[in-house]
């Protein structure tokens, strides 16, 4: 971090050479103003890799399901999970994968100014179908306006990967950057079990294990904040994804309650503990010092629409909620990676 404020004060030698190095840091802003974060995030790392490019994520609905809903391994879902709940309404009203991706770029572009974008699998289980069907999907996906997709995201779960998927996704790595969103959720199979995950811890380290030497990058998704869970536990999430160095991304999510999901039904006639902003943001800051400073944090927090959010409500916009975060990780002097250590 300091190396960097260096190099942007290096321009500046001649007007500041005479003031002391905090008061040059006074004078151009704090290090976050300096677009300088405590931690490897997303979106300068997708500067840096594209050139100063905006890349836009557009979400495709591949109109997929999961083991532990269609009854090949349960019903209802995950407890915590209304899928409407981290689904664009564009998406779900769209009837084609054409459709959703062509209104998607051209929202990327209007509203967010985006040059490039990365198509997104996310709602459900985007690999449970078999080989020639996800084949036929995604090359439909990948064939619509190519020149301004640079990259290829697919989310899915650890008991929905296996070999000859891993092949079908690393096929597509020599136009795209590829990279496998799966959630880990908890490392804890009592917590997976009370949460009717459908798989185990286990099942998630053999997935990860197909993907040594892959030329995948693979994201891994966790939930902190389940009410049976303590810190300590929590903490020990990040000593698990340090384990493996084929994690290139992580999306940390706090817990929150939808409507739709048997959690947000069991909290109504019996609301439990769930995390503050300032708690929440606390954890953070214990956690990403023990992270691995090489992995890319793509999401510290996650938050459903207001119509289908429960709770927590911190009467906060997604916005306002990563500047509070950001800002509390600069005043405490957090950098990623600084209490890690190699085994």
């Amino acid at each position: 971090m300091i190396h960097s404020v260096v190099l942007l004060l290096g321009g500046q030698q001649n007007k500041l050479k005479s003031r002391t190095f905090a008061e040059n840091i006074k004078q151009l802003g704090t290090l976050l103003d300096l677009g300088i974060k405590g931690y490897n995030n997303y979106g300068t790392h997708l500067k840096q890799k594209y050139k100063g490019q905006r890349v836009f994520k557009v979400i495709v609905d591949g109109g997929f399901t999961c083991p532990n809903r269609d009854g090949s391994k349960g019903y209802g879902g995950c407890t915590y999970c209304n899928v409407d709940s981290f689904t664009p309404e564009l998406s779900r009203k769209l009837p084609t994968i054409r459709e959703q991706l062509e209104q998607g770029m051209e929202r990327g572009k209007g509203f967010y100014k985006a040059d490039k974008f990365i198509v997104y699998f996310q709602p459900n289980t985007n690999t449970y179908a078999p080989v020639h069907y996800l084949k036929m999907m995604y090359d439909e996906a990948l064939s619509i306006n190519t020149e301004d997709v640079v990259g290829f995201s697919v989310g899915t779960r650890p008991d929905c990967i296996d070999a000859e998927k891993v092949a079908l996704l690393e096929s597509y790595t020599d136009r795209f950057d590829v990279d496998l969103e799966m959630g880990m959720e908890s490392i804890y199979d009592e917590t997976l079990n009370q949460i009717n995950r459908g798989c185990s811890h286990g099942e998630f380290v053999e997935a990860v294990k197909l993907l040594e030497n892959s030329k995948l990058d693979l994201c891994v998704h966790t939930i902190f904040g389940f009410p049976w869970e303590t810190e300590e536990m929590m903490l020990g999430y990040i000593h698990e994804i340090n384990r493996f160095p084929q994690i290139k991304f992580v999306k940390f999510h706090h817990l929150h309650i939808v409507e739709g999901s048997i959690m947000g039904a069991k909290y109504k006639k019996q609301p439990f503990k769930l995390f503050s902003l300032e708690e929440y943001t606390d954890l953070l800051c214990k956690l990403i010092p023990l992270l691995r400073p090489d992995v890319v944090i793509q999401r510290l927090f996650g938050i459903s629409d207001w119509d289908l959010l429960i709770a927590p409500n911190w009467g906060l916009n997604k916005s306002a909620i990563q500047t509070y975060i950001d800002k509390e990780i600069e005043r405490r002097g957090v950098v990623q990676g600084s209490e890690y250590l190699p085994k």
